[in-house]
């Protein structure tokens, strides 16, 4: 364990977060033996946490030690240690936000814990894409947090554009809030303080390059986190946060605290177990579907209006923006085949994990004869 000289300020535990929920899965004597800290940096081989006595970095356990290995902890988390600041155990997550591992790995990705609001950043100039803000309305109705898309960058597109882009998001859900903004410039602080709270935690997520950095300096009042210029030849901002952090955001005249997690930008978001959130995400194809004729119809397109498929008549009639349909099928089939590719290798590891227990039993039986 090290004490850190972090620019984490010491804090109560109710700043970092704490409430009931998670006061409720300790005992009398957690609390006379344990001391509760949130994860606010991941490494390799450490953690860096904070308490109500400040920041600390400690190692991180090994799944020799716990079931709780590295890869199944994320910065947001909750853990306790004991009093040598060693780690005894994780705690039950509010919120969990995951994915499937970039490129080839056959493995989830922990990406935030214990979220209460998901700012999910796009660009407003040639970056913007819906199909892919979609995604991330996925991953926070999975998890059942409240998401707010920033568009960011409106300084370099005009007036009319603008309004244009913000009334596509719009279009994906009334309720959604959706903000444009130029994060340069401080007078947009006010859009977003009614979600900026003592102890509420707000995640930034987004692809490389959309102005996540330069917003999250915009909350946190100063250039905590790097950032860089606009790429002349796609407009694209240039990659700056390489690891997944958390800040305190400070209280001031506009913004009143808060936490803010910091995420690199993911150029490769593949979802997994997320059908609930896809539904959520979907759902007035969700409710367009139950009125079909037949309760298996794939709502194709060659399918006519004949054939009873309510999906494809709304298409037809305007109702329905048949990019919805592909949009949503899409991610059905994408997380359909990642959950099942996990499920599968969880059952070989457990299975793996069974033979090597059962061949160090046997030869510790035949050692002891």
């Amino acid at each position: 364990m090290t004490k850190l000289k972090s620019p984490f300020p010491i804090c109560s535990q109710t700043e970092l977060g704490w409430n009931n929920h998670f006061s409720q899965q300790l005992s009398l004597e957690d609390w006379e033996s344990y001391i509760p800290a949130r994860i606010i940096e991941q490494h390799k081989s450490k953690l860096v946490v904070a308490t109500d006595q400040g920041p600390l970095a400690i190692s991180s356990p090994t799944s020799s030690e716990n079931i709780y290995s590295p890869s199944k902890m994320t910065v947001g988390d909750w853990i306790m240690l004991d009093q040598q600041h060693q780690f005894v155990r994780l705690l039950e997550r509010i919120s969990l936000f995951s994915r499937k591992a970039a490129g080839s790995k056959v493995e989830e990705q922990l990406i935030a814990a214990n979220v209460d609001t998901l700012l999910i950043v796009s660009s407003l100039n040639q970056d913007f894409n819906l199909n892919r803000i979609e995604r991330y309305l996925v991953l926070a109705h999975e998890a059942q947090v409240e998401p707010v898309v920033v568009l960011t960058k409106a300084d370099l597109c005009d007036e009319e554009q603008k309004e244009d882009r913000v009334r596509q998001v719009q279009s994906l859900d009334p309720t959604l809030m959706v903000i444009p903004l130029n994060a340069l410039e401080p007078e947009y602080l006010k859009s977003l303080s009614p979600w900026c709270k003592p102890g509420k935690t707000l995640a930034v997520l987004g692809s490389s390059g959309v102005g996540k950095s330069t917003l999250a300096n915009l909350l946190l009042g100063n250039n905590v986190l790097a950032t860089g210029g606009i790429r002349e030849d796609d407009s694209k901002g240039r990659h700056t946060t390489t690891a997944r952090s958390l800040h305190l955001i400070p209280s001031g005249e506009i913004v009143k605290g808060g936490l803010l997690l910091d995420t690199p930008g993911m150029r490769e978001l593949q979802l997994t177990n997320s059908e609930s959130g896809i539904e959520e995400t979907f759902s007035e194809v969700m409710a367009l579907a139950e009125q079909c004729k037949f309760s298996d119809c794939t709502h194709d397109s060659a399918l006519s209006e004949k054939a009873g498929c309510a999906v494809q008549t709304a298409i037809r009639s305007g109702e329905l923006d048949e990019r919805r349909l592909l949009s949503y099928q899409k991610l059905l089939r994408e997380d359909e085949l990642n959950s099942a590719t996990l499920a599968e290798k969880r059952e070989k590891d457990r299975q793996f994990g069974r033979m090597i227990r059962t061949v160090q039993k046997e030869a510790s039986r035949h050692k002891n004869r």
